[in-house]
C-alpha cells in the first residue's frame, strides 16, 4: 500500500511542478526586452536604430539572442528615451532616417514621419503614425522595450499574434 502511494506521488509531483511553473517564474513581462544602455542613445534627438533580440524556444531547442525586430530609439526634448518600431504602418516596409536626419522616410510608398513618429505629410499613404513602444529604464542605465509588431494598413494599432 505504501509502495503504491509512493508510485502515485512520483507521477503527481512532476505534474504539479509543470502546472505551478508560471507562479515559480515570477511576474516578469516576457515582452519587455533589453535593447541597449541609455548612453548608447544619442542625446541630440536624432534616432538610432537598434536590433531587438530575444530567446526563441521551439519544441526541442532554445535559440539565444535571436533577432526579432528593430526599433529606433531617441531622446526627446526632456531627455526621455522613446522607442518606435522600424516597420512602416502602411505596407510593412522598413522606415529609414532621411538623409537630412530631420524625419523618417519610407522608401516603398513615400510615407513621411516627424522624428516623434507622427505623419508629417498629409499626402502620406500611411494610415497611422509610426508605432510607439513602451520604454522602461532599469537601474538608471538599461533601456528595455515592450517590443511588438502591428498589422500594417490599418488605422488602429492591432498587435500581431
Amino acid at each position: 500500500m505504501v509502495a503504491a502511494g509512493l508510485a502515485g506521488l512520483a507521477a503527481v509531483v512532476p505534474g504539479a511542478a509543470v502546472f505551478l511553473d508560471p507562479l515559480r517564474r515570477g511576474r516578469d513581462d516576457p515582452d519587455l526586452l533589453y535593447v541597449t544602455r541609455v548612453a548608447a542613445v544619442p542625446d541630440d534627438g536624432v534616432p538610432k536604430k537598434f536590433t531587438v533580440t530575444a530567446d526563441r524556444v521551439d519544441a526541442w531547442n532554445t535559440y539565444r539572442n535571436t533577432p526579432v525586430g528593430a526599433v529606433y530609439l531617441r531622446r526627446d526634448d526632456q531627455g526621455q528615451v522613446m522607442a518606435l518600431n522600424v516597420v512602416c504602418p502602411h505596407a510593412g516596409c522598413f522606415v529609414g532616417v532621411a538623409a537630412d536626419r530631420t524625419r523618417f522616410a519610407c522608401p516603398c510608398h513615400k510615407s513621411s514621419f516627424d522624428l516623434d513618429g507622427t505623419i508629417n505629410d498629409p499626402a502620406s499613404p500611411s494610415p497611422r503614425d509610426m508605432d510607439t513602444l513602451d520604454v522602461e529604464i532599469r537601474a538608471g542605465e538599461e533601456v528595455w522595450v515592450r517590443f511588438r509588431n502591428f498589422q500594417p494598413g490599418k488605422k488602429e494599432k492591432v498587435p500581431l499574434a
